[in-house]
């Protein structure tokens, strides 16, 4: 049973992730695309912007899809846990805490869960 209950976090937390970063990449999912986040990213003085946006949506493509598959999961969980930090630095950590004030409370919790599964492992149903 906790070997299916890691394989259910891991594929609806990894895809999630992996979605967000098809966003930022391809513009899929309603995202904006490389160009449109990077505007977004210069805007709140991240830049260059398509350059960074490329590497946030690249960090959370491959460490989603990486944690879905349960394949080098230190791996994944450091890319997610590093775009996670850089959002509550640069958007959310002004705010407070509480997500109803645009805090890093939602982050937080992101970042607990990918260190989680860090820390227990995969399980037993992964790629390889």
């Amino acid at each position: 049973m906790v070997d299916a209950g890691l394989l259910i976090i891991r594929l609806v937390f990894g895809l999630s992730f992996a979605g967000h970063g098809a966003q930022k990449l391809f513009g899929w999912f309603g995202g904006y695309g490389p160009k449109g986040t990077g505007g977004y990213f210069e805007s709140i003085g991240i830049k260059p912007g398509v350059f960074m946006a490329v590497v946030a949506g690249l960090a959370e493509l491959v460490g989603g899809l990486l944690l879905a598959a349960g394949v080098f999961v230190p791996i994944a969980a450091a890319l997610i846990v590093l775009t996670m930090l850089v959002a509550i630095i640069t958007v959310h950590g002004k705010n407070g805490y509480w997500i109803t004030s645009n805090g890093f409370e939602f982050n937080l919790h992101l970042i607990a869960v990918a260190i989680g599964i860090a820390l227990i492992g995969p399980g037993a149903y992964k790629l390889f």
